[in-house]
């Protein structure tokens, strides 16, 4: 009698949901992915608070965020989906190599950070690792967020920051945030101090360009 021959099912691709919010970015490297024969982008969003509603609502197995979107900052959104998904690998992607990035990306439960500019033979390498249970850190990105230490700025000092990043007066950022008006002078004089800038303004360039806000 003939033996039957075994055959093996094929795995199934690897799915990704791709948060950017430039469509031109995000058409690129959903293309690009899909080039990969153990990899598929079956959801995309443009915004990252729309990160999380799609992700329950699709079985993925990896996020791709980008970091800066309307809505929700890709580190924002990666903190959300560690609540929401524990289980469900993410992966942050920048334009902007600031170091401060990279630590609020892994604080936020990132598994990989990379630059946009990776190839794009990189950055399925670097979707098959994570869910190996590897980390993939840009080694770069690595060396400068090791360089430029801890984000000196406190959570409270942050928002006052954000929040007068478009000039706002000190009363409007009191009434905005719900904080007296010497409080908030208090929070952006210590802020500025940390930073080592002469005024409001230059803390928030500073805090921008070091990737601290």
């Amino acid at each position: 009698m003939e033996a039957a021959e075994a055959t093996e099912a094929a795995p199934a691709p690897i799915r990704i949901l791709l948060a950017e919010d430039q469509s031109m970015v995000r058409e690129a490297l959903a293309a690009l992915l899909g080039l990969e024969p153990d990899i598929e982008v079956p959801v995309q969003v443009a915004r990252g608070d729309e990160v999380v509603p799609a992700a329950l609502a699709h079985d993925v197995d990896v996020a791709l965020l980008d970091i800066e979107m309307p809505g929700m900052t890709g580190i924002e959104a990666a903190a959300a989906l560690r609540r929401a998904l524990p289980d469900l690998k993410i992966v942050v992607l920048t334009t902007f190599g600031r170091p401060g990035y990279l630590r609020g990306a892994m604080e936020a439960g990132a598994s990989a950070f990379l630059v946009k500019d990776a190839p794009a033979a990189q950055l399925a390498q670097a979707v098959r690792k994570v869910l190996a249970g590897e980390r993939v850190i840009d080694p770069t990105l690595a060396a400068a967020a090791l360089a430029e230490g801890a984000n000196p700025l406190t959570e409270r000092e942050r928002e006052v920051l954000r929040a007068a990043e478009h000039g706002a007066t000190n009363a409007e950022l009191a009434a905005a945030l719900n904080l007296s008006q010497g409080t908030v002078r208090n929070y952006l004089s210590t802020a500025i101090q940390k930073l080592a800038a002469r005024n409001r303004a230059e803390a928030v360039r500073v805090a921008r360009e070091k990737g601290w806000l």
